[in-house]
């Protein structure tokens, strides 16, 4: 349009807004678009959406597209264009009353050739035996590796550099590249003629938005390694799964209508017909919450292409009921309103709304930034382990892995004069810290826009801790765990699971600490081969049993903990039946001396 970025055409991410006034035409993440319904949510200030990449299925574009077909009822005169892959165009027609499809494709291209090559278990590794054969041919073209795991990205990564090295220069460069970071060097044209790049991606490499020319060959594992959320236990576990059919036609397309595509899996092979939607994967307790503000914006239906579970859903009430997310009718409470405006997880929001009591806000908005932000901790390099552990041990706090992670953002804080190269020296991630920055300047912002107090920092002193740990039991309290043998076998109190501590965590074998703790809070829970529990805090039992929800309390499974904790609350309870026997008793000698019958005495008590 040949015009200035900002005015007529503008766009805003995350923490970056970059329009005015006389902006018509704006990019945005489906997020901030559902973020602005809250305040406008029949979006009065748009003609036109167009929502791109619909058949990902994440649970935004899923939840945007589902409350749209109900804004459309309201304003008949707004257009929404919807840009998919094919195996999704008949579901939405039909949410949509039939809506006219227009294919982009134009099939005069061709299509590349396809070669299948059953690899089995070992697929990783025959991957990579393919990259270096495909090199060795000399065929001109850079490959593209689709792996199943961003870990398998790394290690793909570091091996084929070392193998690299050992190929004769008659063979030329092969420069191994990670698709969305900086690993593999600049991709400027000069490097292009002097060396074939090995491009490494997962599952999000798959749009064909960043394609080249250059490309000439695809290597499929044909399978891909997703997080699956659990509502009965309310974790993760790891889950190796095929791809999907959609999904394996999106990467042949990526070498052209000349290149090769190497699939590393049975041509008969039974792959689904589309993705999975996220909304039937994932935790959808934020979700839930949404849809409950948009209900009193007015904005009550939201169809679904894909309901979500229903055991999810009733898990995600349930959790938001515990939380005093939720009248006694179902609708959001006074607190629950207030959540809804925090852009966190609801249990760090009501974490963070505890705080505020607490007397201990400053601290936990700094620690909401970095529990939201990518991990800071990065990848120790090959062979020096131990050097970095020594190295992360400065910054760990006696009083557990949420205090750490305060202790690392303050001494980033204070180190404003060459951060680049603290974070180097003490390998930790910039751009995360960055993150976690701009995540707290966000969060202060928006407490207060709500008028919410805003304590003076007082960290390192046993008050604060205290309080502190406190404020985090009041929105974690579901992910509490017991050491039940003194060895590190923690039995999670929700649902008797065992997991172990993970092995960089303050309690961990790495650690200087001389015993782990009886009693703990943990932030992240996943189903894998070590049940690890991360970033990990003492807590004291009886803290527990103070703050909890009694009704949770009695929801808990019969275990030996519950019968510890219900000792603990019982002399609790004792006491207070006490009060209120010895305040019915007076209540009742003053009643006594009235002129009030017996009978309606009754009745008031």
């Amino acid at each position: 349009m040949d015009v200035n970025i900002s005015h007529e055409v503008g766009y805003s991410i995350d923490r970056e807004t970059c329009c005015c006034s006389d902006t018509i035409l704006r990019y945005c993440t489906d997020d901030i678009l559902l973020r602005e319904m809250m305040s406008d949510p029949f979006l009065e200030h748009y003609g036109v959406i167009i929502i791109d990449q619909a058949n990902q299925r994440t649970v935004s574009t899923d939840l945007l597209l589902g409350l749209l077909k109900e804004v459309l009822v309201h304003r008949p005169e707004l257009r929404v264009v919807v840009l998919t892959a094919p195996p999704l165009t008949d579901k939405l027609r039909s949410k949509f009353n039939g809506a006219p499809i227009i294919n982009l494709e134009s099939p005069s291209l061709g299509f590349p050739e396809v070669v299948h090559i059953a690899g089995g278990k070992d697929y990783f590794y025959s991957a990579l035996r393919l990259v270096l054969e495909i090199h060795r041919t000399k065929e001109d073209g850079d490959v593209v590796v689709f792996l199943a795991s961003e870990e398998e990205v790394q290690c793909a990564y570091s091996i084929l550099q070392k193998e690299g090295t050992r190929l004769g220069a008659h063979l030329g460069q092969m420069m191994p590249v990670v698709l969305g970071s900086d690993r593999g060097g600049p991709l400027d044209k000069e490097n292009c003629r002097k060396s074939r790049r090995v491009f490494l991606a997962t599952q999000d490499g798959e749009d064909p938005w960043w394609t080249m020319e250059s490309v000439n060959f695809v290597v499929d594992c044909g399978v891909q390694k997703k997080m699956v959320y659990n509502p009965r236990i309310r974790a993760n576990s790891e889950v190796l799964q095929s791809i999907s059919r959609c999904q394996a036609e999106l990467r042949r397309r990526l070498c052209g209508p000349k290149g090769k595509c190497f699939c590393l899996y049975a041509e008969d092979s039974q792959l689904p017909a589309q993705r999975s939607p996220q909304i039937l994967e994932s935790s959808i307790t934020a979700t839930v919450l949404f849809l409950k503000r948009m209900e009193i914006g007015g904005l009550g239906q939201c169809e679904f292409i894909d309901r979500p579970d229903p055991e999810g859903l009733m898990q995600a009430l349930e959790e938001l009921d515990y939380l005093a997310a939720l009248d006694d009718a179902g609708n959001l409470s006074e607190i629950g309103v207030i959540m809804s405006e925090i852009l966190l997880e609801p249990q760090l929001a009501k974490a963070l709304l505890a705080s505020c009591e607490f007397d201990c806000v400053s601290e936990m908005l700094t620690l909401a930034a970095m529990l939201s932000a990518p991990n800071c901790f990065l990848e120790p390099p090959s062979g020096m382990s131990h050097e970095v552990s020594q190295c992360h041990r400065k910054f760990q706090h006696h009083e557990g892995d949420h205090f750490t992670l305060i202790n690392i953002y303050n001494a980033f804080r204070r180190s404003q004069k060459d951060q680049h190269k603290w974070c180097c020296d003490n390998f930790l991630d910039q751009s995360a810290l960055k993150t976690a920055e701009s995540i707290r300047a966000e969060l202060t912002d928006t407490l207060n826009r709500i008028e919410l107090p805003i304590s003076e920092p007082s960290f390192g002193t046993k008050r604060n801790a205290a309080n502190l740990k406190r404020a985090l039991l009041a929105g974690f309290f579901m992910q509490i765990a017991r050491d039940v043998d003194g060895s590190g076998n923690y039995l999670i109190l929700s649902h008797k699971h065992v997991a172990h501590v993970h092995p960089l965590s303050g309690y961990g074998p790495c650690s200087d600490k001389l015993g782990l703790p009886e009693w703990v809070l943990f932030h992240e829970y996943k189903l894998a081969e070590n049940n690890c529990m991360r970033i990990v805090t003492e807590i004291s039992p009886l803290v527990f049993v103070q703050t909890t929800p009694l009704y949770y309390f009695y929801n808990l499974p019969r275990s030996e903990s519950k019968d510890i904790l219900q000792s603990i609350l019982e002399p609790q309870c004792n006491d207070t039946h006490k009060d209120d026997r010895h305040k019915a008793s007076n209540n009742a000698d003053d009643s006594s001396s009235s002129s009030v019958p017996p009978n309606d005495r009754c009745a008031i008590q």
